[in-house]
């Protein structure tokens, strides 16, 4: 799933291309909004908002994306070969006369007055690449279920808005924390510096085109996909079990040597890989 540095990247790309520019191609693939065209209407701007896009245009109408799992905006010039999957995967076309922005695989595309954005995104938490980034009010947040897995809550956007199922392993490893330890287990010292290094983790890599998490030349990620690799800090194994309530189940990774807290048995890895082996992503 893009996490909100990608968003971030999608958002400032599509409004580079779209921005200021009057549309002359609209091309709505869903059902509900089949015979929607806003040709001739002037595109404001593009905004992200935790892992969420907001393209505005002239008239007061704007189109929510979010890119979930699959999801990709793709920007291409006159003439160029679309290359973002195929045809039926399209949801919508947006073209002015020097580009064309072409949205693929969106499970979340909706139409609505621009004074209505906030019943999609006013649930979120502080956005930790947006102007409202409150570390304080997202330590808060974090701290209002304190049973509650520090890996699940990581993900909970209506805490902080930005962290996918990469930082979230991350996270974990720079605070000595695995992700299922509880959030008020957290020691407070460590839980206080978590806002700021996950607001610093993000900001580092949204100008990035590879995330980088380690510091290190040819080691982009301390734990994220690295099991059964050695740990880059103690050798020991990197990990990799479900994590979730069992309707979205995440591999989470982690060092059982580095990290402190809890952890599934020692089988859960094993399942997660047989499970993932027969269901084609």
């Amino acid at each position: 799933m893009p996490e909100g540095d990608t968003v971030w990247q999608a958002a400032r790309r599509l409004h580079e291309v779209l921005a200021g520019e009057v549309l002359i191609r609209s091309d709505f693939r869903v059902p509900k909004y089949a015979t929607v065209d806003l040709t001739g209407r002037r595109v404001l701007s593009t905004v992200p908002r935790g892992k969420h896009l907001l393209t505005r245009f002239e008239g007061g109408l704007t189109l929510h994306t979010h890119l979930r799992m699959e999801g990709a905006w793709k920007v291409y010039g006159a003439g160029e070969r679309w290359r973002g999957g195929p045809g039926h995967q399209i949801r919508v076309i947006l073209g002015t006369d020097h580009r064309t922005a072409v949205g693929y695989r969106l499970q979340v595309l909706e139409l609505l007055r621009t004074t209505e954005e906030e019943r999609v995104v006013g649930h979120l938490g502080p956005d930790l690449l947006g102007p409202d980034w409150d570390p304080e009010r997202a330590l808060a947040n974090l701290r209002t279920d304190p049973g509650r897995p520090l890996g699940e809550a990581l993900l909970d956007q209506r805490n902080l808005a930005g962290i996918g199922n990469i930082y979230k392993s991350e996270l974990c490893f720079l605070l000595g924390a695995t992700p299922w330890l509880p959030v008020g287990a957290l020691p407070a010292d460590r839980a206080e510096k978590l806002p700021g290094l996950a607001h610093r983790l993000l900001e580092a890599n949204r100008d990035r085109p590879v995330r980088q998490t380690t510091g290190l030349r040819h080691q982009d990620l301390f734990v994220y996909g690295r099991a059964p690799r050695p740990c880059l800090r103690c050798r020991t194994p990197v990990r990799v079990a479900d994590q979730g309530d069992g309707s979205q189940d995440r591999p989470t990774y982690w060092c059982p040597t580095c990290q402190t807290g809890p952890a599934p048995a020692p089988d859960a890895p094993q399942r997660w890989r047989e499970r993932h082996r027969r269901t084609p992503m």
